[in-house]
């Protein structure tokens, strides 16, 4: 009865199971795997995001498949304060950055071709690809005092199938942003065999550097989709506000925008009263980013604190985002370590395995718990080793 591309394994792994299993009798559990930031204490402009959500303009249907002008110029906005140009008609608003890797998909593949995903990373582009037909193809990010591209294995992976390359900028779980010379290298690459680059950018403003990092919107030599949304910038994903950038060559760039127009005007899924809450939600994300980057540094400067006395743990070296990875002692596997630390010690953390780390001993923590929460959970993780 149900199509081939749906048949998941839909059984609870060990791991979720025994989540379930501790909440059920009331254990407490220090879970630091928490990625919802409105459960994490931090503070909004309850009166102001309520107000715009209220517009009376929101009565009005006004269909436009790209999103309102008005909307597509606020994010256009957001990124002029970052020091890009990007014209609004090259915008078109999503509900999520889900729904902008499908449009993707939709515009550059054909049932089976393949769009190369970086690994580790988040376990998102399975589901999202499996539902569009596509096949993904992997391509590792090697660690050595810091994460970087292999682009030696990138190459080899193209095939004549390929017809995109994601790169997450940064990285989620490691906090990898692309550098100049790896940017260099992605468009050499991808203009040598056609292909585009698809660029998810929801962590970019979350850099631990002191300068803001550079976006893909600004990417002229080829076909480059980017991506991100309020989810991560304001700290509001329940407000399914998200977008997508085409920039790139000419032509090639404005033959993708007509089609990609067509496939929004199907869906026209962004309702009126957030799409004229965008500006207004825009302007909110200064004060959150402030929060979140006061606790992300307290956070990690508690876990660095608590690590200096745990010398068989490591930290690997993260440059943005909202996760950090610990290399542990593999004397058994990452959803072993995670259980035990579940069942043993109370704290839930994520074995490396989620995110396809190629090797045994990891462990993927939050840095957004509250603090006094995280140094707990931290103390927990650590005395089982």
């Amino acid at each position: 009865m149900f199509a081939d591309r749906t048949s998941w394994n839909l059984a609870q792994n060990r791991l979720a199971a025994a989540l379930d299993r501790s909440r059920a009798t009331g254990e407490p559990i220090i879970d630091l795997t928490v990625s919802n930031p409105t459960e994490c204490g931090f503070s909004y402009p309850i009166q102001g995001i309520l107000a715009a959500l209220a517009d009376p303009d929101a009565l009005t249907y006004d269909p436009q498949p790209k999103g309102l002008l008005s909307a597509r110029e606020a994010v256009a906005g957001y990124y002029a304060a970052r020091g890009d140009a990007v014209p609004p008609d090259n915008l078109i608003l999503t509900t999520s950055t889900s729904e902008a890797y499908s449009f993707v998909f939709r515009l550059l593949c054909n049932p089976g071709d393949e769009i190369l995903v970086p690994t580790p990373s988040y376990p998102l582009f399975e589901l999202l690809a499996d539902i569009q037909d596509v096949r993904l193809i992997r391509y590792p990010l090697l660690y050595d005092h810091g994460w970087q591209i292999d682009f030696h294995a990138l190459q080899t992976a193209v095939t004549n199938r390929s017809r995109g390359i994601i790169v997450v900028h940064p990285n989620n779980p490691t906090g990898h942003f692309a550098r100049s010379g790896e940017v260099a290298n992605l468009n050499q690459l991808a203009a040598a065999r056609d292909l585009a680059i698809i660029a998810d950018e929801v962590f970019l403003d979350f850099s631990l550097a002191a300068e803001p990092r550079s976006s893909f919107v600004a990417n002229r030599p080829v076909l480059t989709f980017t991506m991100s949304g309020v989810s991560k910038i304001c700290g509001l994903p329940q407000m399914k506000v998200a977008w997508l950038v085409a920039s790139g060559p000419d032509q090639v760039k404005t033959d993708a925008l007509a089609r990609l127009e067509l496939i929004a005007d199907t869906y026209l899924s962004m309702n009126a009263p957030t799409q004229h809450a965008i500006s207004a939600l825009l302007e909110s994300r200064d004060g959150f980013h402030q929060q979140l980057m006061a606790r992300v540094r307290n956070n990690l400067a508690q876990l660095d604190r608590a690590l200096s006395m745990h010398p068989s743990v490591i930290r690997l070296a993260i440059e943005g985002g909202w996760y950090a990875v610990l290399r542990v002692p593999a004397t058994r596997s990452d959803e072993e370590i995670a259980l035990e630390l579940l069942e043993s010690k109370g704290a839930y953390v994520h074995p490396g395995h989620f995110y396809d780390f190629p090797s045994e001993g990891h462990l993927v923590v939050s840095l957004i718990a509250r603090e006094h929460e995280f140094a707990e959970g931290v103390k927990a993780v650590l005395s089982g080793f």
